[in-house]
């Protein structure tokens, strides 16, 4: 059977990060639909503010267009950008509104969240610690911070390398209360080594480099126990105040909020609050596209002294291919310590090191790409969007800037592909067949004798067949020619579907990813337990523990839907591909590098007072039995318990279309979603106490143990 968990709870589990997934495939993470800006006339306003030195008026008018792009065809409110040259901004613009209320303009100045670009940070400074002989890069950190355990032995293993290249094994990200609206509360941080002690490990340590937040928010603490101050007081301290990094804070700083660009979510008209990412070493720097353009002259040849050129070097290392990953191509994921990719394309058919890495939060995104031979960096950063896209921008202006330059004689043109010639398919690629897991769901591959391999997705039947043909190379490839798969036994024994996609971004420029996206498997008896697990078909499991200012309340990721399908024994989702092990828990399995095993969580079920609760992480939910119908009294009150979970209630036929009144402490919020779980009103972030209630819509209370809501109906 197959148990399909609907929930858009993300991953963001999230990067903070989503490079190495080609952009137009690229969702949003971290709770926000973030719309755009009506843009119409403000281009022309803003555009006129870009600097350029003498010598790149190609690159600027090229700056230009891509920004234009990005507010225009991709969602942004606003976009910054910034070029250095030895030393120097050559080029710096800006595009789109600061603000959609008052039009107003924006400078070079103006702040972005740079989500997981805050990795190169932490980086930095755990390798300015190295370099003083503080910290050993192959140490455990164990060594460092002594009260690090985790219910794996296997942590043991975790050395300070493989938290900044990603290979330590830990399961991803742990959420919990991490981002947060006008609201910089330092649990996130305080809790880790608590929620950790409570996880297994997903790989063996340095088995193989996947996407791990928990790393580099582990990165942070080690800095703070090596140097016995704050996170934030230590890179300002060696960092940011020694570069003149004058736009560059955390949540933990004090400065001016107003400075920060304004971001915006579907279904509310005001701008959010000023969001505050609190594992700062993972995702919580705010910076401007020319500080983060100084910042990068640290990672150049002629570089700013912060590090030394050993260590400089040590973060180009190519650390992903010191375990399991595809073959060395084109790609634009390829981990260094901190970086994406050390050895992006489309610079490498140049002969040119480009390092990248980017950021997405809920409300920011951002690209910081560095050509460190070339001592030539270009930051982009953007309120709305996406970072995939504001990476491919950056590479487009640095390509026209190398021309301009004469470091290149032409930019060479996107790759271009034809319908594949189909060949006779070899018998033993028969044993490819079966069942695949992967991040979007449960795969059904069948190879025909006459060279097609098709691929049905079992929980998403509507999406119909994918079709490959096998060619002469050994690959089988798409209609088009621009997606190729082909099937790998690596030396785990796992077999894995790797799959090269070239991707055009219109008005923006051409990507690549190639990476392994999915796994053999054979399936799950479930005969035992058919029952129990048949009685939560269909139910739906409401969040209680997130605090009343984060933004997973933006959009519907409050709920799992639990979906009896079939005979497989899954649980799947858009983020959760769990084997059922027992009657109360699914555990994750994917396991491989890349972006494949990213952000896994365990799914645990238990019963407390005639209900059923579901852990999923350290995040608590339940089931939809246990939510009463809200009161139909005039006047009435909702009252948090002493666990401070959320109170959650459906919206009766008694209630649906008429307005009610909230009245509630300051410290607390209620946010209502109509039938399909689009946002009506969250009171944390538009102020607003009134609200006509949606028919057959749900409203949850929020706020700390024992708090009182007063709500009275017009």
């Amino acid at each position: 059977m197959i148990f399909s968990i609907s929930t858009t709870m993300t991953t963001f589990a999230t990067d903070r990060n989503l490079t190495g997934v080609l952009p137009e495939k690229v969702q949003m993470i971290e709770g926000a639909e973030i719309q755009s800006a009506d843009t119409s006339n403000q281009e022309k306003v803003n555009n006129n503010q870009v600097n350029a030195e003498s010598g790149y008026e190609n690159t600027k008018a090229v700056a230009i267009q891509k920004a234009s792009s990005i507010i225009n065809d991709y969602g942004s409110t606003s976009v910054q950008y910034a070029l250095i040259d030895n030393g120097k901004i050559v080029l710096s613009g800006n595009s789109g509104v600061y603000s959609k209320e008052d039009n107003t303009a924006l400078t070079a100045d103006t702040m972005y969240g740079t989500g997981s670009v805050s990795k190169m940070f932490v980086t930095t400074a755990v390798m300015n610690l190295v370099d003083k002989g503080k910290i050993e890069l192959d140490a455990p950190i164990t060594k460092y911070i002594k009260e690090f355990k985790m219910k794996d032995k296997r942590y043991k293993k975790i050395t300070v390398r493989m938290l900044l290249n990603h290979s330590s094994g830990i399961m991803g990200t742990s959420i919990r209360n991490s981002m947060l609206f006008g609201d910089n509360d330092s649990f996130a941080h305080d809790t880790l080594l608590k929620q950790l002690r409570s996880q297994r490990l997903k790989a063996d340590p340095g088995a193989y480099c996947v996407y791990c937040n928990d790393g580099f928010h582990l990165s942070e603490i080690l800095v703070e126990r090596v140097t016995g101050m704050s996170y934030t007081d230590y890179i300002t301290n060696t960092i940011l105040n020694p570069l003149k990094m004058n736009n560059t804070k955390t949540p933990r700083s004090s400065f001016d909020r107003n400075r920060l660009a304004k971001a915006y979510a579907a279904g509310i008209s005001n701008p959010l609050p000023e969001e505050n990412t609190n594992d700062i070493g993972s995702g919580g720097v705010y910076s401007s596209a020319e500080d983060l353009c100084v910042f990068a002259t640290t990672f150049m040849k002629n570089s700013n002294g912060l590090l030394t050129e050993k260590s400089r070097k040590e973060m180009e290392n190519k650390e992903y291919l010191k375990g399991i990953w595809p073959k060395d191509t084109n790609n634009i994921l390829g981990y260094g310590l901190g970086w994406d990719c050390v050895n992006l394309y489309p610079f490498n058919q140049y002969n040119i090191k480009a390092l990248n890495k980017g950021g997405d939060t809920a409300a920011y995104h951002s690209s910081f790409m560095i050509l460190p031979e070339q001592n030539m960096a270009l930051a982009v950063v953007s309120s709305g969007g996406v970072s995939s896209y504001n990476m491919v921008m950056a590479q487009e202006i640095l390509l026209n800037a190398l021309k301009e330059k004469g470091i290149i004689s032409q930019i060479k043109p996107d790759k271009t592909f034809h319908t594949p010639q189909k060949e006779t398919v070899p018998e033993t690629m028969k044993k490819y067949e079966g069942l695949y897991v992967s991040r979007k769901g449960l795969l059904d591959i069948k190879i025909d004798e006459c060279g097609t391999l098709s691929i049905n997705s079992h929980d998403k039947a509507q999406q119909g067949t994918e079709t490959y043909v096998y060619t002469k190379d050994g690959t089988f490839v798409s209609q088009d020619g621009a997606i190729s798969l082909k099937f790998v036994d690596e030396k785990n024994g796992r077999t894995y579907l790797q799959q090269t996609e070239y991707g055009t971004i219109p008005s923006l420029g051409q990507t690549v990813s190639d990476l392994y996206i999915a796994q053999k498997e054979n399936g799950n008896d479930l005969s035992e337990m058919v029952s129990v697990w048949a009685k939560r078909n269909g139910k739906n499991y409401y969040l209680l523990n997130e605090k009343y200012s984060s933004s997973l309340y933006l959009t519907p990721y409050y709920n799992f839907q639990v979906n009896l399908e079939n005979e497989l024994g899954y649980l799947i989702s858009d983020i959760l591909i769990n084997k059922i092990e027992n009657k109360k828990s699914a555990i994750s399995i994917l396991d491989g590098p890349g972006t494949l095993s990213r952000d896994l969580y365990d799914v645990n079920f238990y019963k407390k007072n005639k209900f059923e609760y579901l852990k999923s992480g350290d995040s608590i939910f339940i089931e939809e039995d246990a939510i009463k119908t809200l009161s139909t009294k005039n006047k009435f009150k909702c009252t948090i318990g002493k666990k401070g979970y959320a109170k959650w209630y459906k919206i009766g036929s008694g209630s649906a279309g008429k307005e009610i009144t909230v009245d509630s402490p300051k410290n607390s919020s209620f946010v209502v979603y109509d039938n399909n779980g689009a946002l009506v009103n969250n009171s944390w972030i538009t102020g607003n106490t009134k609200v006509i209630l949606p028919k057959n819509g749900k409203i949850v209370f929020l706020g700390n143990a024992s708090t009182k809501f007063n709500i009275q109906y017009k």
